[in-house]
């Protein structure tokens, strides 16, 4: 029997920090292989919402299910199934491109007869190889933005979320990235992108979530629109929600 139940689930989520309320009550759902753009200003409530999905965070109150846990109280399990990129490396600088890589196939329990291959493998896939066995702390900010993103593919998992990915990115690298983005989806994972790159958007992600002040203000297809539709579908969500 298929389960059509979406992959992630939130109803009635708030995060407050002190007096200071991040998200306010919102709720949306994600079916399993779509690619959401989460978009809003500085402070809107997109990286709270962030750390909420990856278990980095504890609600105020609400309901949040990624793959049907429960978070935050399921939290392990549900980090088995993700993977995350933020506009951090989070990588050990001292160690090679593939010692990382095989350290934390380690620390996500991957077998040693498929650990090596699927290493090289990804360092395949993101124009790392040559450079596998070189210090991180020689790498160029995109080629550290790479390995970031193969560690977060190292486990295959289900759903990936990006946090402004495309930061310190020159135009080569974040070409790269958009590719690397598709590919992704064409294996059929679930992404959830924060960023404030929008001419990148239209030709990448289907559905946009858009934020303003802990709320969500737009959540609708941006499927096949131009760049410059999407620059004033966001100004006007945004503008619409400041005049409330």
């Amino acid at each position: 029997m298929t389960d059509n139940r979406p992959i992630i689930e939130v109803e009635n989520l708030t995060k407050v920090y002190g007096l200071l309320p991040a998200l306010k009550s919102i709720d949306f759902s994600i079916a399993r292989g779509e690619f959401i753009a989460l978009l809003g200003p500085n402070g809107s409530g997109k990286s709270t919402l962030l750390r909420l999905m990856c278990g980095l965070s504890r609600p105020t109150q609400g309901r949040l299910r990624i793959g049907g846990w429960a978070m935050p109280r399921e939290a392990m399990s549900v980090r088995a199934q993700i993977g995350m990129v933020s506009h951090k490396p989070l990588l050990y600088q001292n160690l090679s491109a593939s010692e990382n890589l095989r350290f934390f196939a380690k620390l996500y329990h991957i077998g040693a007869a498929e650990r090596e291959p699927r290493i090289q493998d990804l360092l395949h896939q993101l124009g790392l190889r040559p450079r596998a066995d070189s210090l991180v702390r020689t790498f160029s900010r995109g080629m550290q933005q790479r390995l970031s993103i193969a560690r977060a593919l190292l486990h295959q998992p289900d759903v990936l979320f990006f946090d402004e990915p495309y930061t310190g990115l020159d135009q080569e690298a974040g070409d790269r990235l958009d590719n690397l983005l598709q590919l992704a989806h064409q294996q059929n994972r679930t992404i959830i992108m924060s960023t404030h790159q929008l001419r990148r958007l239209p030709h990448l992600a289907g559905r946009a979530l858009i934020l303003s002040r802990g709320r969500i203000v737009f959540d609708g297809s941006i499927k096949g629109m131009h760049s410059r539709e999407m620059t004033e579908l966001y100004t006007q969500a945004i503008s619409a929600a400041a005049s409330r």
